[in-house]
């Protein structure tokens, strides 16, 4: 069960691809149940050093398909700088949106490096 997105982050420390957190950009999410446990996981999308392409459809089928409640975004920034882009504002917005018509939530983004993480939803993001 998630509580915190000190939780999310060690989980996806956990599963993360072994050693690229640090050399390209993966972008993950984790399907929720109403009860805050994980339903799954899916890695959506692996990229370069600087960004990854991610559909938002391939998202909500999975979400659909697991009849998840909400999802939690998370994603790498290989540079260790884990503030966000105004892409992974806008992505993370544009997701949040789609998600409300099938009535889930996006429950959270967290941009992870080896050291640390930036949560959206503890910094009023999401």
């Amino acid at each position: 069960q998630l509580t915190a997105a000190s939780d999310v982050y060690q989980l996806l420390k956990s599963i993360w691809p072994e050693d690229t957190i640090d050399h390209r950009e993966t972008f993950m999410v984790i399907y929720i149940a109403r009860n805050n446990t994980v339903l799954g996981y899916q890695v959506v999308s692996t990229g370069g050093v600087s960004g990854t392409v991610v559909d938002t459809r391939f998202i909500l089928q999975v979400a659909i398909k697991t009849n998840a409640s909400g999802f939690i975004l998370a994603h790498n920034h290989p540079s260790g700088n884990c503030k966000p882009s105004e892409a992974d504002l806008n992505l993370t917005k544009q997701i949040a949106e789609g998600a409300k018509m099938f009535n889930m939530l996006c429950l959270d983004h967290l941009i992870i490096t080896e050291e640390g993480y930036y949560s959206f939803a503890d910094n009023g993001l999401v």
